[in-house]
């Protein structure tokens, strides 16, 4: 089978809808195929390792969009088929479901894959948490049914945001969790040294173990289950269920041979160009950022739905460079963080807003002399006000060349 659309958005999650839905914001009238692996219509994916891992939500609450809305957005979905091949003179990918053409542009928009840990193929009990799929099989195994009400003893290997998350949602079901990771204290990568020991005294209080500074040698079993978590230490955690959550890694390898630069993501210019009509957004994209002088790949939700709306215009006949000032957000047990900038390992932290010792404050941190974060701790309306110190302190995030041209 083969088909032919104007514009092709490979990957059909938050990147790719909101790709299609900015190009019918901006006037496009052209036919939009959006090719996505998965059987599932465009959901969201934060709510997996919080509502959805709790329970609290049913599956069909993380759509992103009604299919009512789908359909009046006119875009022909084809979902359950992946991508296999691009070529770029052509603007042409092979697909599980056949081959499509764009006559005007192809995006990318196929996301991250899950890291996993070397095991036993097959070995019940150890989940990654990526996909709807994913949360549901995970929360299956956490919630037994039957008369046996006992909870497993679950094992979080990450310290990072998806990892933190997963182990708050998994204590609050009433499960022992223990989280081990390599590094000093959770989220510090992302959070600094201050933010982290708040989070780690936070877990702890309520009664997540932490195993921390010491990295994951590997995992025992028995029977074809997992039955622990060895560490580089030698100290091997008893688990029945292990979730791996120690990052992951762009979804590029059906781009090899394609000609396209593949380093950590689809290697793009500074307005999401990785060729001649060709595009990426979202996990997947690493383009040239101006501010930092050097090629960035975020994975946050709200940069997604920022770049692909970078991207439309582009393909519509503006000249737009990408320019965000990062964000990203988590919610663990009672507490809402977000992070506005970007916070380095020698940047200088100071309160100014709230105290720490109430469990609410907004941090400015500033590296020679500049600031380049705020971070909000429940506190959500004050780190929007202070974070208008970073806009001014950095030139406008998304800046145009020339005029964006009618379609």
């Amino acid at each position: 089978m083969s088909r032919r659309t104007d514009v092709l958005i490979v990957g059909a999650s938050a990147a790719g809808l909101a790709t299609a839905e900015a190009l019918r914001r901006q006037g496009f009238r052209g036919a939009i195929t959006m090719l996505g692996a998965e059987p599932h219509l465009p959901y969201d994916r934060p709510p997996l390792s919080k509502q959805i891992l709790s329970g609290a939500w049913r599956p069909e609450r993380t759509l992103l969009r009604a299919p009512r809305m789908l359909a009046e957005l006119q875009v022909d979905l084809v979902l359950g088929h992946r991508a296999l091949a691009l070529d770029v003179a052509g603007r042409t990918v092979r697909s599980t479901a056949g081959l499509f053409t764009a006559t005007e542009a192809v995006v990318i928009a196929t996301g991250a894959t899950p890291r996993t840990l070397p095991t036993v193929p097959g070995l019940r009990g150890v989940h990654v948490l990526r996909t709807l799929d994913d949360a549901l099989a995970l929360r299956a195994e956490l919630t037994p049914g039957g008369s046996d009400p006992a909870r497993p003893r679950v094992v979080v290997v990450g310290e990072g945001v998806l990892g933190t998350e997963i182990a708050a949602t998994t204590r609050q079901l009433g499960t022992d969790v223990t989280v081990a990771g390599p590094l000093s204290a959770p989220m510090v990568t992302q959070l600094g040294e201050f933010a982290a020991a708040r989070l780690a005294e936070l877990h702890a209080s309520r009664g997540v173990r932490l195993r921390l500074g010491a990295g994951v040698a590997g995992l025992t079993d028995r029977d074809g289950a997992v039955t622990g978590v060895t560490l580089r230490t030698d100290e091997t955690l008893p688990a029945d269920v292990v979730v791996v959550a120690i990052g992951a890694g762009p979804a590029t390898d059906w781009l090899a041979g394609s000609g396209l630069t593949l380093a950590d993501g689809v290697v793009c210019d500074d307005s999401c160009r990785a060729a001649a009509g060709v595009y990426a957004v979202g996990d997947v994209a690493r383009w040239h950022d101006r501010d930092a002088n050097a090629p960035v790949r975020l994975e946050n939700r709200t940069h997604a739905a920022e770049q692909a709306g970078v991207v439309a215009a582009n393909i519509v006949g503006a000249d737009r460079v990408y320019r965000p000032i990062p964000y990203f957000w988590t919610d663990q047990f009672d507490t809402k963080i977000q992070v506005h900038g970007t916070i380095t390992p020698d940047a200088r932290v100071a309160v100014v807003d709230g105290d720490p010792a109430t469990g609410r404050f907004v941090a400015r941190y500033e590296r020679n002399g500049a600031i380049t974060a705020v971070l909000g701790w429940n506190m959500p309306k004050q780190a929007r006000v202070h974070r208008e110190h970073l806009v001014t302190a950095r030139r406008p995030h998304i800046e145009s060349r020339t005029p964006a041209h009618s379609p």
